[in-house]
């Protein structure tokens, strides 16, 4: 078994091997990026047609400006696939369309429908896939990172600011090489000139980078356009190109400014550690340092320099903040290459570009693969259902409290157990790909599992990121039968499977309480429980559960616990038995609270779990005499807000009675700074009253005099107080 794949290059098939890149182009041709094994890259030429597919021959024949129609088998609405000489017709025809059908593609009564990532068509056709034949470790990966200068003052940088420039690139890449660009010795302009001519000297096949959409990027671009530098790093000499995009993680939707290189990925790790934690909800802060900690890449000698001081050390010891830019690549490349393996093997069956593996979401990825198979069969395809509620699996906690030696057994991949053990697949899905797909991905996954267990050093990590990028898309058919825009959605498909997980779940607990466990909570696929009086073999546990289970339904009990606390619903914390303390769930580590009740909570819920009550019952005192003797910094209460529009609209949206008022809006409007969209704004409540409203008791941070301390004391004990409360019961 081997990056091939096996059979599932028959499933998924691919013309190309080592194929790093695919670009189409406006005149009808697409360039192929092809990394040969001694490491160098080749371009080849092919022809590309863009196109789109239409329901009825009628109106196929209608389009203006095609060079050839396709008629499609099958009884999919959209049988027939209209090609085009380049892009220009091809855009020239959806205006057409738009306009004579008063539909647009995305609409599930349009008569039409078009794949509007170009990539995406390219690949499905060929048919080729990115990176077959290929390791993780082929590839050639190059991370970036800035350091700026900000304006004294202000918080944060901005770009538009004149002074606020670029002081630091960091350069690495996955040979080896490092580069720090500098000043004081090279100015701005010729840091960024440098940066560009190295960029395509090493020729990176992926540019990684951490928030490198949010901050990095956008930067790098204002500043050089301020200084006339072309920022031209496409492999055909031509420069970045940027868009506003969403980017989804569990249940948050954030907007990011998406960046594409020609030629080029960009990989950004900042979204691969929030995806990471929509999975293990465990993580603290996204930032680099505090994810490096966390995946255990942070070198013990690691420099650190806090961010509100970078422009006084590059001021007084550049090169303390030229080790702490070099420590920031890095980690970033330690963090990449425990995260990316997964998108990158899931690239090598998906007809889409690396770089939308890791920013689209599971299904839409899944959509793009079954959607290929039918159009490399020239078969046509269906519309999606409409979107309609179902029932979910079942959930919920129990007990609250602190449990000691808890275990948990889950089912293996429970809905594509079910799918496959009841043998379900789409009503609309002709060719029965999404079945086949389906296991044919459990299977390779349990063959790359086993070659992990039996391989050693680069070989298991190989086939261990193999066995895992299989297991995110087998965990996705399931949620795919209910996505509403999945051309082989299944309503009906995704309820049944939601009620045998529900029955199969309720016969966990059901054997698991009649052997007098003592259940505290259950997640959709898995319990939490304490063991029955005397059982201390988990095999023997495991096989009890298992036998009351249907066929084709397997069960895992592997995971033991010292203690856990059960505080609610999916909000939990876990005591390992290395004394590891790990805190899930929203409720138990919101990132809206002030950094004081931040570090309350944590330092709470870690005595609670590790038996010291005494500490726990007498932290909120502890806090509340700090607080009030101001023997905590006030970055402690202070919170930070990024102003997503100019202050100046706020004013405008404030008088129109269109929005409310904000304290970090108000508080740059009177500041005698000018603030700016995009700028950080981090402010504190001051004053004696423990009920005042925020917007009018605000005071910048940077405004705040140590000498002179103004936190409201009775306002942040009011919150601490609150805190107290909302543990109450776990404190006696």
């Amino acid at each position: 078994m081997g990056c091939e794949l096996l059979e599932l290059g028959v499933l998924m098939p691919s013309q190309v091997d080592r194929l790093v890149a695919a670009e189409p182009n406006r005149d009808g041709t697409a360039t192929l990026f092809i990394r040969d094994e001694a490491g160098g890259t080749r371009e080849e030429s092919v022809a590309f047609h863009p196109w789109m597919l239409v329901s009825g021959n009628a109106l196929a024949e209608s389009v203006p400006g095609s060079d050839d129609v396709i008629e499609l088998s099958g009884g999919g609405i959209y049988n027939h696939r209209v090609t085009f000489p380049g892009q220009g017709e091809y855009f020239d025809a959806i205006k057409y369309l738009k306009k004579e059908t008063g539909a647009s593609p995305s609409s599930p009564l349009s008569p039409y429908r078009v794949v509007s990532d170009l990539t995406q068509q390219l690949l499905s056709l060929i048919p080729a896939r990115l990176f077959r034949g290929m390791a993780f470790s082929d590839v050639h990966r190059l991370q970036l990172d800035i350091e700026t200068y900000t304006t004294p003052g202000y918080d944060f940088p901005n770009a538009s600011r004149v002074a606020d420039e670029i002081i630091i690139v960091s350069l690495r890449d996955s040979t080896g090489w490092e580069c720090c660009l500098s000043g004081p010795e090279m100015g701005e302009e010729k840091i960024l000139s440098e940066t560009v001519r190295l960029i395509c000297e090493r020729d990176p096949d992926v540019i990684e980078g951490h928030n490198l959409f949010n901050f990095d990027l956008p930067y790098i671009e204002t500043r050089c356009k301020k200084l006339k530098v072309k920022f031209a790093i496409g492999r055909d000499g031509s420069t970045v190109k940027s868009r506003s995009s969403r980017f989804s993680a569990g249940e948050r939707t954030s907007t990011y400014k998406r960046y594409d290189i020609y030629g080029r990925h960009i990989i950004d790790t900042y979204h691969l550690v929030q995806l990471h934690d929509v999975i293990h909800r465990d993580m603290q802060s996204y930032g680099l340092k505090a994810a490096a900690r966390y995946f255990g890449v942070s070198a013990p000698e690691r420099t650190y320099v806090e961010g509100s001081t970078i422009s006084q050390v590059y001021r007084e010891d550049p090169e303390r903040l030229r080790a702490y830019a070099m420590d920031d690549v890095r980690e970033t490349a330690g963090i990449s290459e425990i995260l990316s393996p997964s998108p990158f093997y899931q690239t090598q069956l998906i007809p889409i570009s690396f770089q939308n593996c890791v920013t689209r979401g599971n299904a839409t990825r899944i959509d793009s693969m079954l959607v290929a198979a039918y159009l490399s069969a020239d078969v046509s395809i269906p519309s999606p259902q409409a979107s309609r509620p179902f029932r979910g699996g079942l959930t919920g906690s129990l007990k609250a409290g602190i449990f000691e030696n808890v275990w948990h057994v889950d089912v293996r991949s429970l809905y594509p157990s079910i799918i496959i053990a009841e043998g379900l697949q789409p009503r609309v899905d002709e060719l029965g790909v999404y079945r086949r797909y389906l296991a044919k991905l459990r299977e390779f996954r349990l063959m790359a599992k086993d070659a992990a267990r039996a391989a050693t050093g680069d070989e298991a990590g190989h086939y261990d990121a193999l066995q895992g990028s299989f297991k995110v898309l087998i965990n996705s058919f399931y949620g795919y039968a209910g996505f509403g825009q999945g051309t082989f959605n299944d309503y009906d498909l995704a309820e049944e499977v939601t009620a045998k997980g529900r029955e199969i779940l309720q016969m966990m607990l059901d054997s698991l309480e009649g052997d007098d466990a003592t259940v505290i909570e259950m997640d959709t696929d898995g319990v939490y429980f304490v063991p029955p009086p005397g059982v201390v073999d988990t095999e023997v546990m495991q096989a009890r559960v298992q036998s009351v289970l249907p066929d084709g339904i397997e069960v895992d009990l592997d995971t033991t616990y010292k203690a856990m606390l059960a505080y609610k619903a999916k909000n939990y914390v876990l005591l390992d038995h290395d004394d590891e303390v790990s805190i899930t769930g929203a409720a138990l580590k919101s990132r809206g609270l002030e950094p004081f009740q931040r570090r309350y909570i944590e330092e709470l819920l870690t005595a609670l779990i590790r038996g010291h009550d005494d500490v726990a019952r007498g932290l909120a005192a502890e806090y509340a005499e700090n607080i009030e003797r101001h023997a905590l910094p006030v970055t402690d209460f202070a919170k930070r807000e990024v102003l997503s529009t100019a202050p100046r609209k706020y004013k405008e949206k404030l008088d129109a009675g269109k929005t409310r008022r904000s304290a970090a809006y108000e508080l740059a409007l009177v500041s005698d700074r000018e603030y700016r969209q995009g700028d950080v704004v981090q402010f504190y409540v001051t004053g004696e009253k423990k009920s005042v409203a925020v917007s009018d008791a605000a005071k910048l941070l940077a405004e705040a005099d140590p000498a002179v301390r103004d936190e409201n004391i009775p306002y942040y004990l009011g919150k601490l107080k609150k805190l107290e409360k909302k543990f109450a019961e776990f404190l006696g």
